[in-house]
């Protein structure tokens, strides 16, 4: 496995650091890390993670360099890292909402070039991945794969539907788990001390997950077999969308897409 480099380690680029490590086959000392706030990075380094001091000792010791900064800081990292490149750099954006044709521009025609958006359950080896390449990445395309699967699922989709990725992996994250805290306060509610309540609503979410997934199901085939005429499932399942559970689940991935795609 090449050595790897990622620039900006906030929340993600620490789930893909300690993924790559605990799931991916990385030892952490394969693995530089930047951030210009280097007292943050201590707890890495003491799990054996290398932290480079500058950009330039990243870009020289790394074949693979992730780029996990927020949107409006990218410019500036491409910036910096373009006098230390060389063709064979493989750069891998996690950056929403910026093409690999403006990657490429602002590195004055770097081609090696792909984009993941991964999600923070990366770091336990459970992340939903979408992965786009250019001509030239697409021909590094199954080792990206393969680096990614280790750590979750991926998918290769077209690069114009990255920012509709990011809405339904990367933010729904957080979607499901609104409706887990929603499922923990009805179990409170109902008789539960909220401990045993969350626990119990996690468990059933994993399993409903689970059961898609391994299944190759549709959603409502599974909820028929848990749903009987007169039954107390079908009506609660009735209750929530009275109340526009399904519409506005809908409406928050659309309105996060929408969001998306003003953030670089």
């Amino acid at each position: 496995m090449n050595k790897i480099g990622i620039i900006g380690v906030g929340n993600l680029g620490r789930s893909l650091a300690e993924g790559l490590v605990n799931y991916g086959k990385l030892l952490a000392g394969d693995i530089a890390l930047f951030r210009r706030s280097t007292s943050k990075l201590e707890q890495m380094k003491t799990k054996g993670f290398r932290i480079s001091s500058s950009l330039e000792e990243l870009v020289h010791e790394s074949e693979m360099i992730f780029i996990a900064v927020l949107p409006q800081q990218v410019n500036e990292v491409l910036d910096l890292i373009k006098p230390f490149l060389s063709s064979d750099k493989l750069i891998i954006s996690l950056v929403t909402g910026l093409k690999i044709s403006d990657i490429r521009s602002r590195l004055d025609g770097h081609d090696l070039i792909a984009r993941a958006m991964p999600n923070t359950a990366i770091a336990i080896g459970e992340s939903m991945t979408c992965l786009s390449f250019n001509d030239t990445s697409a021909t590094r395309s199954e080792e990206i794969k393969s680096l990614f699967n280790h750590l979750g699922k991926s998918i290769v989709i077209k690069e114009d539907q990255m920012t509709s990725a990011t809405a339904l992996c990367a933010c729904g994250t957080a979607f499901f788990l609104r409706a887990i805290r929603a499922a923990m306060q009805g179990g409170t509610e109902i008789d539960f001390h909220s401990e045993e309540a969350l626990l119990m609503a996690a468990q059933t979410a994993k399993g409903a997950a689970m059961l898609l997934l391994e299944n190759g199901t549709h959603p409502e085939e599974e909820i028929d077999k848990v749903t009987s005429p007169k039954g107390c499932t079908i009506a609660g399942l009735n209750n929530m969308e009275h109340s526009g559970f399904s519409s506005a689940f809908i409406k928050g991935i659309t309105t996060s897409a929408e969001m998306a795609k003003e953030l670089y």
